[in-house]
C-alpha cells in the first residue's frame, strides 16, 4: 500500500480546495471487521482498513462522503435498522476525533471545517431500499445528516431499476419520481450511481436540482454497467450534475471488467493510475471541467490500482493529472470546487 506519500505538489499548487471524496465505505468495513468500533483511526490502520486519519491527511482528503449502506438482497426492515447502525457509526467518529472531523451538510460548513484544519464529514446512503418505501423514512434520514441517497444498490428496488439487475420497471416508476421530488425538496442529492441508464435518464427528466454520481466511471472508456454512458454524461451541464469517477479496477479498466466475467482462475489484470485518468478525461472532454470529481470506493472493494492501494492514493492521481499538464484551477475543480458548487445550490427547504 502507498503508505509514505507526502500530500502531493498538486494539492499544494491549487490553493483552492482540498480534495472531496464521493464515496468511502469505511462503516461497512468496520461492521464487518470491528463490530462497528470508531477506536484507533488516529492510529495505523494499514491491514484492517483503506482509510485512517493520518493517511487521509497524506492523501489530501479534505471532505469525505461517508457511506451508510446495506446490502440489497435483505429484506428492506432490515436495510433501515443497518443503515441507522452506520450513520451512527460516522456520528461516533465525528465525537470521538473532533479535532480531525467535523459533520457537514452545506457548502458553507464544508468550508469552515477546512478553516479549522478539519476533515468535512458528510453521509450518503447506498441505496434505495434503506427506505423500505417510506417517504417518512427518507425523510428521517435526512434529518440524521445524510446528504445523498443513490437510488439503487446492485438490485433493484421497487421503484428504480438497478444497472445489474434485469430491468422491469424501464427506468423510474410514478414512486420513484416522488422519491427524486422528495429528496429535492429535502435538499438531498439524488445519486444516480449503481442505477440503470433508464433510470439515469428518468431522474435526470424530474430532478429541479444537480445530481451526483458518488463513485462511477465512464462506459465509453470501460464498457461495464456500473459506468456512465456518453448520453447521460452530456445532460451533466444542463442539469449541473457532477460525475464523481470511482478508482475500481472493474469499472476502469476493460481488462480487469472482461477478467471478471471469466471464470477467474487467472490472477487478476493489473491497473494503474492511467486507467483512472482515462476516465477523469474521458468525463471532462464530454461533460465539461466544471461536472468532475472523485468518488473513489475505498474499503468498499479489496483490490485499487497499482500504488493506489489506501486513500493516500489519491495524491497518485492528482500527481499524474498535474504531469498530464491540468492547470491548478482545473485541479481543483476536479478536487471540490464542482461539488461545493452542488452543494451551496442544493441546501434543502
Amino acid at each position: 500500500m502507498s503508505t509514505d506519500l507526502t500530500q502531493p505538489a498538486a494539492i499544494e499548487a491549487s490553493g483552492l480546495a482540498p480534495l472531496i471524496d464521493g464515496h468511502n465505505d469505511l462503516a461497512w468495513a468496520a461492521r464487518e471487521t470491528r463490530a462497528y468500533s470508531v477506536a484507533g483511526l488516529d492510529g495505523d490502520m494499514t491491514g484492517t482498513f483503506h482509510t485512517d486519519i493520518a493517511r487521509l491527511r497524506r492523501g489530501g482528503v479534505g471532505g469525505q462522503f461517508w457511506s451508510v449502506y446495506s446490502p440489497s438482497d435483505i429484506p428492506a426492515a432490515e436495510a433501515v435498522t443497518y443503515t441507522l447502525e452506520q450513520i451512527d457509526f460516522v456520528h461516533r467518529l465525528i465525537e470521538r476525533y473532533p479535532d480531525d472531523f467535523a459533520y457537514a451538510w452545506r457548502g458553507d460548513d464544508v468550508r469552515r471545517a477546512w478553516r479549522e484544519g478539519r476533515i468535512a464529514s458528510l453521509l450518503g446512503a447506498e441505496g434505495g431500499h434503506s427506505i423500505d418505501g417510506s417517504l417518512a423514512v427518507l425523510r428521517e434520514l435526512a434529518r440524521l445528516g445524510v446528504r445523498y441517497m443513490t437510488l439503487t444498490h446492485n438490485d433493484n428496488t421497487p421503484w428504480a431499476d438497478s444497472a445489474t439487475d434485469e430491468p422491469v420497471h424501464g427506468g423510474l416508476t410514478d414512486f420513484g419520481r416522488q422519491v427524486v421530488a422528495e429528496m429535492n425538496r429535502l435538499g438531498m442529492l439524488v445519486d444516480l450511481s449503481h442505477v440503470a441508464a433508464t433510470t439515469m435518464h428518468d431522474a435526470l427528466d424530474v430532478s429541479t436540482a444537480p445530481v451526483i454520481f458518488s463513485h462511477s466511471s465512464c462506459r465509453a472508456v470501460t464498457d461495464h454497467p456500473r459506468n456512465v454512458p456518453d448520453d447521460v454524461l452530456e445532460r451533466l451541464p444542463a442539469n449541473g450534475g457532477v460525475i464523481m469517477i470511482a478508482y475500481v479496477p472493474f469499472f476502469v479498466s476493460q481488462s480487469v471488467a472482461d477478467w471478471s466475467t471469466g471464470d477467474c482462475s487467472s490472477a487478476i489484470p493489473a491497473s494503474t493510475v492511467d486507467d483512472v485518468v482515462a476516465h477523469i478525461e474521458h468525463a471532462r472532454d464530454v461533460a465539461g471541467i466544471d461536472h468532475i470529481g472523485i468518488g473513489s470506493d475505498y474499503d468498499g472493494v479489496d483490490v485499487f490500482p497499482d500504488r493506489m492501494g489506501d486513500v493516500t492514493g489519491h495524491a497518485v492521481v492528482l500527481d499524474r493529472l498535474a504531469e498530464r499538464g491540468w492547470s491548478s484551477g482545473d485541479l481543483a475543480k476536479l478536487m471540490g470546487d464542482n461539488l461545493l458548487r452542488v452543494l451551496d445550490a442544493t441546501g434543502g427547504s
